[in-house]
Parts: C-alpha cells; sequence; structure tokens
C-alpha cells in the first residue's frame, strides 16, 4: 500500500522530486543535487539561510509540544463554521469520488513536500541563485507567520468539528494517517493553510523565475493541493484565503530579499590606473 508507512511515503516523495527536477531543468537531477550541496559549501551566507530555513522546520516539528505545555483551552473554530456555513461539506460531497480521493491524497501528501524540495534542486541546477534564496525565505516566512497562528488561534480541522458534518476522505486510502502522518500536523493547526500557502507560494516563484515548465508543473499542483484540503475536509475557506494572502506576502518580501542576498560581495575585476 502506498501510505503504508511514511518511509513508503518519503520514498514516494523522493521520486517526485527527481521527477520534477529533471522535467523543469531537463538535466540529470544529481547534478541538481551537486549545485546544491557545492553552493552550501561555497557560500557561506547560503549556508547560514538553509540552516535557519532546516532550523524554523525543526521549530515546526516541536509546535505541538509547545501547545501541549501551555495548555491553552482556547478553540475559535465555531467562529469559521458561522461565517462560512456548509461550503466544505457540500464542496467535497459534489466531487467524492474514490479516484479523486486517491489523487488527491497523492497530492496533499507527497507532491506538496516534493515541490518544496525540487524548487531548491531546479534553480541551483540553472545556477539561479536569486531563486534558491528566495525558496528558503519564503518557506520561512510561512512557518513563521504560521506558527504564533496555530499556537494562539487554534482552528480545528474541519472534519474533526462534528457540526460541520464534514468527512475525513483521508482514511479511505490512508488509514493509518493518525499514527504516520498527524505528529507532523496538529489537528488545530488550521489558519491559515500552510498547504495553500507553500504551495502557491512555491508556484509564484516558478512564474516569477521565467522556468515556464516549472511554472506549469507548480501551478497545477498547486491548484489539485488547493483542491484537496476541501476535498478531505481538512481546511476550511477562510483557510485557503489566509494562505493566498501569506504566499503572496512571503514571495513579495522574498524575492526582494533574496535579490539582495544571492549575490556575494567581490572587488571589480578592472582596476583602473591615474596618472
Amino acid at each position: 500500500m502506498l501510505y503504508h508507512s511514511m518511509t513508503t511515503v518519503s520514498l514516494f516523495t523522493a521520486g517526485v522530486t527527481i521527477l520534477f527536477i529533471w522535467f523543469a531543468s531537463r538535466k540529470n537531477p544529481f547534478v541538481a543535487a551537486y549545485s546544491f550541496i557545492r553552493e552550501l559549501f561555497i557560500s557561506r551566507k547560503f549556508l547560514i539561510l538553509f540552516a535557519m530555513m532546516v532550523g524554523i522546520l525543526l521549530v515546526n516539528s516541536v509546535e505541538l509540544k509547545w501547545e501541549t505545555a501551555l495548555n491553552l483551552k482556547a478553540d475559535y473554530t465555531h467562529w469559521f463554521l458561522a461565517i462560512e456555513g456548509d461550503f466544505v461539506k457540500n464542496f467535497q460531497q459534489f466531487f467524492h469520488a474514490h479516484w479523486v480521493t486517491e489523487v488527491t491524497a497523492f497530492f496533499y501528501v507527497i507532491v506538496f513536500q516534493a515541490l518544496m524540495i525540487a524548487s531548491l534542486g531546479i534553480y541551483a541546477s540553472g545556477k539561479n541563485m536569486v531563486y534558491v534564496h528566495a525558496v528558503c525565505y519564503t518557506v520561512i516566512l510561512n512557518y513563521l507567520v504560521a506558527i504564533p497562528f496555530y499556537l494562539f488561534f487554534p482552528i480545528n480541522e474541519v472534519w474533526s468539528y462534528a457540526p460541520s458534518g464534514v468527512s475525513f476522505y483521508m482514511y479511505e486510502v490512508f488509514p493509518n494517517f493518525d499514527a504516520a502522518y498527524r505528529p507532523l500536523s496538529g489537528i488545530n493547526n488550521c489558519f491559515p493553510s500552510l498547504h495553500t500557502s507553500i504551495s502557491v507560494s512555491m508556484a509564484i516563484l516558478a512564474f516569477r523565475s521565467g522556468n515556464h515548465r516549472w511554472a506549469a508543473a507548480a501551478g497545477i499542483s498547486a491548484f489539485i493541493i488547493v483542491f484537496a484540503i476541501f476535498y478531505m475536509g481538512i481546511h476550511w475557506l477562510i483557510d485557503m484565503l489566509g494562505g493566498l494572502v501569506l504566499a503572496t506576502v512571503a514571495t513579495t518580501l522574498a524575492v526582494r530579499w533574496a535579490q539582495r542576498s544571492a549575490y556575494r560581495n567581490e572587488l571589480p575585476l578592472k582596476v583602473e590606473s591615474t596618472i
């Protein structure tokens, strides 16, 4: 079974990442990996930036422990239901079919992760260090904004809030979801939707980079992932809108900062003489 364990999920993520890099760069994916690793060794700025990105991802992984330690009892989910009504319930029931569940689960669990990893490889293979840096800044900004909301403004996933009447279709294809994947994301970590913000961010960067093949692949992937968050009964419409705003702001700032940080301060090669 594809979703038998996170080991299997990781293997498929690696496979999709390799496919993305090959399709978008038309180069050997291992050359892309070499270019990325080489940049880590020759650029102190990039090494620090990449370490910061890994650090914020590690912080996110312990966010659930912080929630437990803080012992906060707030729950604002009823606000979202009062505003949206049955949007998610009607959406998922209209499109429900087993093959749709298979496709959306694949994109939600596997392609989402591959988008971030492949973006780094694709831009590194083309020596487009502005966008390699931009990916790192974007991920950092997304999580820096989202984590405080998850801690102090908890919103439960739609399916887990009984009055919504929504089902969790992920169980149809990934029955071990709670044990294998749930530790990576709390059930009340809904607003803003990071699946929306990260996937749309990668698509925006792809379009701005000028790589048309990657823009098409990332754009289609982001669209399906956003579709999946409603179809699976995970996110509210407000979560998605918050994710879109976050993606727009994060990528705008990330590209601006990357244009400053990606270039090393080097002495000019030409030395003028005076008489």
